[in-house]
């Protein structure tokens, strides 16, 4: 294997996190705290139960009054909420395409919403399977999405056109940025994703980039959107060992609030939690109570199991 899972797992979520975090230019606003806390109280569910709940999951986020109205961010930050699911049921393509489905199922029923986030998930499932292709991800997204009648897929091909044209970032902005709509920003995360496979700071940098007057006029979420789905995308890929180290102490030292937590260290903590519940780890200090006979206590320590040999579902 490549990189390992939570070389992967943590590259997700911090490119997601430094992608945004770019495109805020450092500006902590309410959006730039919000986008991801969702994602925040999904991991936590994950690690909690073992399992996807929904019930649980609305109950975390009416508890943390999260406002699910639609609205013109809505959408972004749902796609975002998605990534631990994309993450905890990875290895089956069957069991991810029903979980993601399942997760939506929160929110408004958004065709387009649900079109991208089969999209992100699917590549970051191949990521992290090792099975990505950049000749064939297009064509194996669009079969995963299966029929549908929004523009996603169409758009996705037209990436494939322009990447084998090797057609540069500012024909690409101009193809997709005629308006602010959440296909456009998938199909130019995508791009920037995989016209710099091997480079995530360049892929990030690419998807933040404001140059164009027509991206300029695009709405802050909107940029803070790309940053973070192509981050997400890249850091499964590359690993964390991809994300530059300079980005990566920079954020230690500020250890600022991240997506809602406390610091940007509790996120890493989070991260290695949430991988230690995916890869079977059983920690006896939250079940004490299962493992005791006739009242005598037993060593706390934790198990450690290969993938797929002790894990629920």
């Amino acid at each position: 294997m490549r990189y390992s899972p939570i070389s992967r797992f943590r590259g997700t979520f911090l490119g997601a996190f430094q992608g945004e975090s770019l495109a805020s230019g450092g500006i902590e606003s309410q959006s730039y705290l919000d986008l991801g806390r969702m994602a925040v109280l999904g991991t936590e569910s994950l690690i909690e139960l073992g399992r996807l709940d929904l019930d649980d999951w609305i109950a975390r986020q009416q508890q943390e009054s999260l406002h699910l109205a639609a609205t013109d961010d809505i959408s972004i930050k749902i796609i975002i909420a998605t990534l631990p699911v994309a993450l905890f049921f990875h290895e089956n393509p069957i069991k991810l395409r029903q979980n993601l489905l399942r997760v939506l199922q929160i929110w408004e029923d958004d065709p387009v919403v649900r079109d991208g986030t089969l999209a992100v998930g699917y590549a970051i499932a191949l990521a992290l399977t090792e099975k990505l292709n950049p000749q064939t991800i297009i064509p194996q997204i669009i079969s995963f999405i299966g029929e549908t009648p929004t523009s996603i897929p169409k758009k996705l091909l037209i990436v494939q056109n322009l990447l084998e044209q090797g057609a540069g970032l500012s024909r690409v902005q101009a193809e997709f940025t005629r308006e602010e709509k959440l296909s456009n920003i998938i199909a130019i995360a995508f791009y920037c994703f995989l016209s710099t496979l091997e480079d995530f700071r360049l892929a990030v940098l690419r998807a933040t980039h404001n140059s164009n007057s027509k991206v300029q006029d695009a709405t802050y979420l909107g940029s803070q959107a790309t940053g973070a789905i192509t981050g997400a995308l890249s850091g499964a890929y590359n690993g964390v060992g991809g994300i530059p180290v300079n980005w990566q102490v920079l954020l230690l030292q500020k250890n600022s609030p991240a997506w809602g937590l406390t610091s940007f260290s509790q996120m890493l903590e989070l991260t290695g939690a949430f991988v230690a519940v995916w890869s079977g780890v059983y920690d006896l200090s939250l079940n004490s109570r299962e493992l005791t006979s006739d009242g005598c206590e037993v060593d706390m320590l934790s198990v450690y199991a290969a993938p797929r040999v002790i894990r629920s579902r």
